[in-house]
């Protein structure tokens, strides 16, 4: 198994929800798993005029990316965030990982 990840969650201009915490703790540790190049996530959930928004940076081996997302409660801004930074981890992935079969395919073709 991977090394856990290291998530730091801050609520600016809100009381810290525990649920809440444990929560994206487990999103974000299942995201490491899916994608072991990831090592560090950090949230930020914040109210805003009409609901409340969720920024998130996923950073680790050359891995840095950042997602938005917006909701009227908390827990679902947060969802949307990863939900987004999870599309942006699986295309860097899926890049990293064909771009290497496509060179070694290239490196030594199939015999006839």
């Amino acid at each position: 198994m991977a090394d856990d990840p290291i998530v730091v969650i801050s609520f600016k201009d809100l009381e810290s929800d525990e649920e809440v915490r444990e929560r994206i703790d487990a999103r974000c540790r299942a995201l490491r798993e899916e994608f072991p190049e990831t090592a560090r996530f950090e949230m930020t959930l914040a109210p805003d005029g009409s609901g409340h928004t969720a920024h998130v940076r996923v950073s680790g081996r050359d891995t840095h990316l950042d997602a938005h997302g917006t909701a009227i409660e908390l827990e679902l801004a947060a969802e949307k965030a990863l939900a987004k930074a999870h599309g942006q981890l699986r295309t860097v992935h899926d890049k990293r990982i064909f771009t290497r079969r496509r060179e070694a395919r290239k490196a030594s073709p199939k015999k006839a």
